[in-house]
């Protein structure tokens, strides 16, 4: 028997509905490299999403992929990225920031979120030209460890990089997630308000693949669609990240999908809360870390699939448990009642 899988939210394919947009345009014939009408149309939406009709959207395949886009297109070769120690783009890249000659400044994060007095620290002590010049802030929302920014700690965020001139860039693999979650405070809009450029994630929320990189501040994006095609990033079939993306935005189904992803999470988050388990970090998305014994880790082994994240100590592990869109309600009553006889 196959293991229930909660590795990650990709594990599944896509949406019905987008399943259903991509079959029913498939023998339409549209303009390629991205300037089909499906991608405009997407692009005018995600716009009137943000509230702001200037912002230049571009549409690519995947997050490792469009962190390096903007980050290479944006530093020049003598200037870096601060990261969180925890960041994507330091941890899970395969050095894909440095490849392209730019160092990653790493700082502690606090739950997964950037320490913004070692941004400080980091920004002090890069003073001369015998070093590299920070000039990009990366952070993720929600993080790696699914924690979700609130609109207090972007705003000084925000502030701080814009009074120093580094440009703030939000990875959004998973912004569904951080804008359903309970603990969210900021809207879209706000965001769009608040960063310089952000990407809205689909690989991680119903969509086979895409994202849509937004560009908020003006000019940042001259040049960007040379950078594509050189970096390899624009698809002659552009249409099939348009579609997806336009179906998505469609009735606002990404934060539908992020919602249920939320909902079950909580639900097995309580479950485990009932059961007098701690977390590594508090539950806020659809990823969570309960600290378990090892012999409770192994036995929920023998029928899931999930990484065990950290060891606490001898007999403890925190363990990541990630849901998706697609979760079942029945594979949650299975992991709970498995938690249960323990």
């Amino acid at each position: 028997m196959s293991k229930i899988s909660f590795k990650n939210d990709y594990s599944e394919g896509a949406h019905p509905y987008i399943l259903e947009q991509l079959g029913k345009t498939n023998l339409e014939q549209q303009s390629g490299y991205g300037d089909d009408e499906y991608s405009e149309h997407a692009k005018a939406l995600i716009q009137e999403k943000t509230g702001n009709l200037d912002a230049k959207i571009y549409l690519t395949s995947g997050g490792t992929q469009a962190n390096l886009l903007v980050i290479s297109h944006l530093l020049r070769p003598y200037e870096s990225v601060i990261s969180a120690n925890t960041g994507h783009i330091a941890v899970h890249e395969t050095g894909a920031i440095e490849a392209t000659g730019h160092k990653v400044n790493l700082v502690n994060s606090i739950n997964g979120k950037i320490d913004l007095q070692e941004i400080r620290e980091t920004v002090i002590s890069h003073n001369d030209e015998h070093m590299v010049k920070p000039a990009m802030v990366y952070i993720s929302n929600a993080t790696e460890l699914g924690s979700v920014y609130t609109k207090a700690e972007l705003t000084e965020l925000s502030d701080f990089c814009r009074q120093n001139n580094l440009l703030l860039f939000m990875d959004g693999a998973r912004l569904g997630a951080a804008l359903t979650s309970a603990e969210n405070d900021l809207t879209l809009p706000e965001i769009a308000q608040l960063v310089d450029v952000f990407y809205i994630g689909g690989t991680k929320n119903g969509a086979l693949l895409g994202e849509a990189i937004v560009f908020i501040k003006k000019g940042l994006d001259a040049g960007f669609k040379y950078h594509l095609k050189q970096k390899g990033a624009l698809l002659a079939k552009g249409r099939i990240l348009g579609i997806q993306v336009l179906s998505l935005f469609q009735k606002d189904l990404w934060l539908q999908l992020a919602q249920h992803s939320n909902t079950v999470a909580e639900k097995i988050a309580e479950a485990f809360k009932v059961r007098g388990f701690n977390f590594f970090i508090p539950p806020q998305s659809n990823q969570i870390f309960p600290i378990l014994p090892n012999a409770l880790v192994e036995k929920l082994h023998e029928k899931f699939d999930f990484y065990t994240w950290y060891k606490v100590d001898e007999n403890h592990s925190a363990i990541r448990i990630v849901t998706s869109w697609a979760t079942k309600e029945e594979n949650v009553e299975k992991l709970i009642e498995c938690i249960s006889n323990r």
